[in-house]
């Protein structure tokens, strides 16, 4: 019996052993796989100033590409500032026939105006164009500002014209213009959201329409009970009264020809007491 004990005994702690070292190895696998995620995602975090859970195993790709692109455009502007957007997305605007303010609440939405942003999905640059949509644009550098934006206000005024639409626009800006299905816009708990914040700043940023002020006419003066009102006399103009002298001279020469001259006023007729 006691050798038996001391058998189960030492099987136990063979076991437990065996056990640790099973977690332990798993440990060391979880660690190799989550380490590059959890890098990955506090890269993004910190680069492109957005918030990014760690643990995010979403977008692993599209952000690698982001880091990428950012890495290769950063020496280019240590020490020199980017050129302020405003100016650049009135130009882009003017340029692609976009309603004054629609770019500038994309760009604000978007990214408020930072131009190294990286989004948790790997969007980049101020108005946020993924590496496939900036590929298609023509963008080599998408954290450059006049690229980005010149880029985005094509494709937002592709789905304008599309559409014929501001709110499925920026729908389709965001979601993609294949989630626009029967005119309505995606009901996915982003798109709608997105739209409606466009939307309000769009409203906002847009110039006031200009009121056109209408010239104020007195009203009449009310007629007396039993006082009949004398008919409104409208002056002649210069043209109307020629045109009533002509009508007057061809009313007389159809009548018996030219007017005839009054009796001692002609200049051949002789007066009384001129010698003869």
């Amino acid at each position: 019996m006691a050798a038996k004990r001391r058998l189960g005994a030492r099987l136990m702690v063979w076991a437990r052993r065996v056990r640790w070292r099973v977690w332990l190895w798993r440990a060391r696998w979880a660690l190799v796989v989550v380490a590059p995620v959890v890098l990955l995602n506090l890269l993004v975090a910190f680069c492109g100033r957005s918030l990014v859970f760690p643990l995010s195993p979403r977008f692993l790709r599209p952000k690698a590409i982001a880091l990428g692109r950012y890495a290769l455009h950063r020496p280019h502007c240590l020490g020199i500032d980017h050129p302020p957007l405003a100016p650049l997305v009135i130009q882009a605007e003017s340029r692609n026939r976009l309603p004054r303010g629609l770019l500038a609440a994309v760009v604000e939405v978007e990214s408020s105006g930072r131009v190294h942003r990286i989004s948790p999905a790997g969007a980049m640059g101020p108005a946020q164009l993924t590496d496939a949509t900036a590929r298609q644009l023509g963008v080599t550098d998408p954290f450059d500002s006049a690229q980005n934006v010149d880029a985005a206000a094509r494709y937002l005024a592709a789905q304008l014209a599309r559409f014929h639409d501001v709110r499925l626009a920026a729908a389709a800006y965001n979601a993609g213009p294949g989630s626009i299905v029967a005119r309505t816009v995606p009901r996915n708990g982003e798109t709608e959201v997105y739209v409606e914040r466009v939307m309000r700043a769009y409203h906002r940023l847009r110039p006031p329409e200009r009121v056109v002020a209408r010239r104020k006419v007195d009203p009449e003066p009310a007629a007396e009970p039993g006082r009949r009102t004398p008919p409104k006399v409208t002056p002649k103009t210069e043209k109307a009264e020629k045109t009533e002298k002509v009508e007057k001279i061809a009313k007389i020469a159809k009548k018996g020809g030219a007017p005839r001259r009054k009796a001692g006023t002609g200049a051949g007729r002789r007066t009384s007491g001129a010698p003869r």
